[in-house]
């Protein structure tokens, strides 16, 4: 299948295979969207194969975004208390002024003052920590998914409801730990699209066709 992507250039694309962001140099719009991890995966005979790399590495994929997210949001808190010293100062400073010029300080343009409070650093600390989250939103999206399919069955004790065992099943037993994780993420975007705001729920989930269909 053709690709509209550019040639000749190093970009990055979704993997057809594996969903992810992945690095492409294309010289032809009929070469395939596959990344080199997945070129491995090609052919009917390997979907297993397939779904328990994919596993792994959403997997990773969502340990690397969590770290992200953690450094994003420690440079963020850090930004923040910079800033908030830098306006404790400004405060001070601006005390002192009003003792020496009395009632003139209102005659004064605060645009100085804001672009020091507005400044570059923390536009990009807000930017990278918005960033973080999508990340993350898209790596629960992706684990959702697998939940929807791998879970207990209650109606078949200690069998997934993808037919294995539960102890035979590894795409189950890979987000295992993380179920917790995702649950408490799927309740928080459901209740962001009940209040009307951004939220990370993929497009199939039912809260979400659910909207559409009011």
């Amino acid at each position: 299948m053709a690709h509209s992507y550019e040639l000749y250039v190093d970009l990055l694309a979704p993997c057809f295979c594996c969903q992810a962001r992945q690095p492409f140099h294309f010289t032809s719009a009929s070469d395939q969207v596959v990344c080199s991890f997945c070129v491995r995966h090609l052919g009917a005979d390997k979907a297993e194969r397939r779904d328990t790399d994919h596993l792994r590495l959403w997997t990773e994929l969502f340990n690397d975004e969590q770290e992200m997210h953690r450094s994003y949001v420690a440079a963020t808190k850090a930004t923040i208390a910079e800033r908030d010293a830098t306006i404790a100062e400004l405060s001070s400073r601006i005390e002192q002024l009003g003792a020496l010029v009395a009632g003139q300080f209102d005659a004064t343009p605060s645009a100085g003052v804001r672009d020091l409070l507005e400044n570059d650093l923390i536009k990009r600390a807000e930017r990278k920590t918005q960033l973080a989250s999508r990340q993350i939103d898209w790596a629960m999206a992706v684990i959702w998914r697998i939940g929807v399919l791998h879970h207990d069955d209650v109606s078949k004790p200690q069998q997934c409801t993808c037919g294995r065992a539960l102890a035979d099943c590894a795409e189950g037993r890979a987000i295992d730990p993380v179920r917790a994780a995702m649950s408490d993420w799927e309740k928080k975007n459901v209740q962001l699209l009940r209040d009307g705001k951004r939220n990370g729920l993929p497009a199939d989930h039912p809260a979400v066709i659910g909207e559409r269909t009011r």
